[in-house]
Formats: structure tokens, C-alpha cells, sequence
């Protein structure tokens, strides 16, 4: 066996071991139900789309799959679903530029969510989101 055959093999065993290469279809998670609130959480850092990104899928039917499940689906919840209606917390952030864009694609009480917004650092997001991008807690 080469080494990279061997490389493969061990990389395809270190992800069926921790669960991120499963079999049957892509679309098999808890989230493709109907019933039940979940979003996909990705932060972009940078001015494009192709920059550093951060993800997860926060599911919200126990709240699990985010550092702050709980206190984001708390948010989420009494938003409706709805992160532009998430109170902005009062916090000093810096005048930096360091841009980020968040997005949420998913369902809140049987209805698509799909949230995009570019802010002009993490800590103004974290202040107009919550914990609902807080990916780094």
C-alpha cells in the first residue's frame, strides 16, 4: 500500500470515528423535518464570501450543535425566528474594520429562514445577534 492510499484510508476511518462521514444521504440529519426550529450558522471573515469561514448547525428541539445552544434558541425564540428582531445589547465596540458576514439558512416554526447581513467586526454581530453567531464561545 502507498502512502497515500494509507493516508486516505486512515483519514476515512478518523471521520466515520468521530461521525462526520456517514452513510445514506446528506440530507438524513434531524433538521430536514418538518417539525422542529434549526438554522446553519456560517461566519465569513473578510469582505468576500471565499474568506475564513466558521460554521455549525444549531438545532433548537433540545437546543444542541452550538457552543451557546441554549441561549441562542432562547433568542431565537423570542425573536419568532427572526435574528433582525433580536435586541441589539449596549457594548462598547471597537471602530475597527474587520467585516464578517453572517448567515442562517433553515426553519423556525415551519417557516424558511434564510438571514444574511454583513457587519463591520465580530463584536458589533455578536451585540445586533446574540448568541446566535457567537461560534467562538
Amino acid at each position: 500500500m502507498t502512502y497515500l492510499t494509507r493516508a486516505t484510508v486512515a483519514a476515512g476511518a478518523l471521520l466515520a470515528a468521530t461521525g462526520l462521514l456517514a452513510a445514506g444521504p446528506a440530507h438524513a440529519a434531524p433538521h430536514d423535518q418538518d417539525s422542529g426550529n434549526w438554522l446553519r450558522l456560517t461566519v465569513t471573515r473578510g469582505e468576500t464570501p471565499s474568506g475564513d469561514v466558521r460554521g455549525t448547525t444549531l438545532l433548537c428541539d433540545p437546543p444542541r450543535g452550538h457552543a451557546r445552544a441554549a441561549e441562542a434558541c432562547a433568542e431565537l425564540t423570542t425573536a419568532d425566528g427572526d435574528i433582525g428582531r433580536i435586541p441589539a445589547r449596549r457594548v462598547f465596540c471597537p471602530a475597527l474594520y474587520a467585516p464578517v458576514n453572517a448567515r442562517a439558512r433553515g426553519r423556525w416554526n415551519g417557516r424558511p429562514v434564510d438571514f444574511r447581513q454583513t457587519y463591520t467586526n465580530t463584536c458589533v454581530m455578536n451585540a445586533r445577534t446574540g448568541a446566535v453567531f457567537a461560534l467562538d464561545a
